[in-house]
């Protein structure tokens, strides 16, 4: 397995950065992540878009342009060749003698083996809510405390994952963006959350007799949802049985499946190139 360091490739085991590296004293950084399907980037552009805006939103350089980074990725592909993949670009701090200071970023590229979800799962998940607000939430960094300190939370909860709300205004999963179905809506947050380029292909859609809707609302809408589910780039759009141990809807998530169905038929034509 090969890691990409500033454009240079590293077998696992060699692949270190310094501990001077902001990353690691303060915590500064970004990222993004996105799959492979038979070696293909997915959706690759509209990654590089958010990764290009997280560093401009955090003030840290990449020294590569878009192409240039795009070959990286191809290179890491080529070497490693594992079809069906996980790639984290990763834009540290760099490395600061006073541990404070941003200089140089450090650019890293990691390839993981990725179980492709095809098609929606037996079970769904159930999610404990919980009141937080990220930080900076239009920028993918690096800063996942509060989803790892509580992950003991959401085991003694019984569940999953966590949503995420501010003071009752549901927000978003860590790792994924949350939507709820009522009879005519399909209904996610607008604002204070990180818009997920899988979130964005659900909003071009066209589900017959529902309309798109961004905007707040509440735990109590989540209670009384006829379906919920979450989309990210690892489960695409995935059901949502339970809330705070509250049954959503009848639990056929007849809707969230035919966004799914029509979210694979996307994945498939990006392949297509």
């Amino acid at each position: 397995m090969y890691i990409s360091i500033n454009n240079e490739l590293f077998l696992q085991e060699d692949a270190n950065i310094s501990v001077a590296d902001l990353s690691i004293q303060r915590g500064y950084g970004i990222f993004d992540f996105l799959k492979t399907i038979n070696n293909r980037p997915i959706f690759i552009q509209d990654y590089f878009n958010r990764f290009y805006n997280s560093a401009r939103e955090m003030h840290l350089e990449i020294e590569l342009n878009r192409e240039q980074l795009h070959e990286a990725i191809l290179k890491l592909i080529n070497k490693n060749n594992i079809p069906n993949s996980g790639i984290k670009i990763i834009l540290t701090g760099g490395f600061s003698d006073d541990g404070y200071t941003m200089v140089k970023p450090n650019l890293i590229i990691i390839q993981i083996p990725l179980n492709i979800i095809e098609s929606e799962s037996s079970k769904a998940l159930a999610l404990v809510s919980y009141n937080h607000q990220r930080q900076i939430p239009q920028v993918k960094t690096i800063d996942y405390l509060q989803a790892i300190r509580l992950q003991k939370f959401v085991r003694e909860n019984g569940a999953d994952d966590l949503l995420y709300h501010n003071n009752g205004k549901v927000r978003e999963c860590p790792r994924a963006n949350f939507f709820i179905i009522t009879e005519n809506e399909i209904i996610t947050a607008k604002d204070e959350i990180l818009k997920g380029i899988t979130r964005s292909k659900i909003l071009s859609l066209d589900i017959p007799n529902y309309i798109f809707v961004e905007r707040d609302f509440t735990l109590n809408e989540v209670y009384h949802a006829k379906e919920a589910f979450i989309s990210s780039s690892t489960k695409n759009a995935f059901p949502v049985d339970s809330i705070d141990g509250k049954l959503i809807g009848n639990g056929k998530n007849t809707i969230t499946k035919l966004i799914n169905d029509k979210i694979l038929e996307l994945i498939a034509l990006d392949q297509k190139g």
